[in-house]
């Protein structure tokens, strides 16, 4: 069992950054690819970024490839990303989410998720 806390959210200007933080509890954390996913209100959950286990490969959406980072510190059962230029579309609720592994694009893969994190991006 993966218990996941996202935090970090907040109000940010266009053009701003953010963090998010995700920390897991359990011992097995590197052996999870970890996901970050959001949703914005009346849309679907889309996948924003992934990051394979151990000290894994990065996958990025394009609507965020070169603005976002994906990362992980195994040390600390926290998974990171890191969010510059930031555009008032990305506005949206935003999920860690862990599976075995190798990352997903697919939110119903994922076997574990947080309670998400409020990102609020004003022009």
């Amino acid at each position: 069992q993966v218990q996941l806390v996202e935090s970090g959210g907040g109000l940010v200007q266009a053009g701003g950054s953010l963090r998010l933080s995700c920390a897991a509890s359990g011992r097995t954390f590197s052996s999870y690819a970890m996901g970050w996913f959001r949703q914005a209100p009346g849309k679907e959950r889309f996948f924003v970024a992934g990051i394979n286990w151990g000290p894994g490969s990065t996958y990025y959406a394009d609507s965020v490839k070169g603005r976002f980072t994906i990362s992980r510190d195994n040390a600390k059962n926290t998974v990171y990303l890191q969010m510059n230029s930031l555009k008032p579309e990305d506005t949206a609720v935003y999920y860690c989410a862990a599976r075995s592994y190798y990352y997903s694009e697919y939110a119903a893969s994922y076997n574990y998720w947080g309670q998400g994190t409020q990102v609020t991006v004003s022009s």
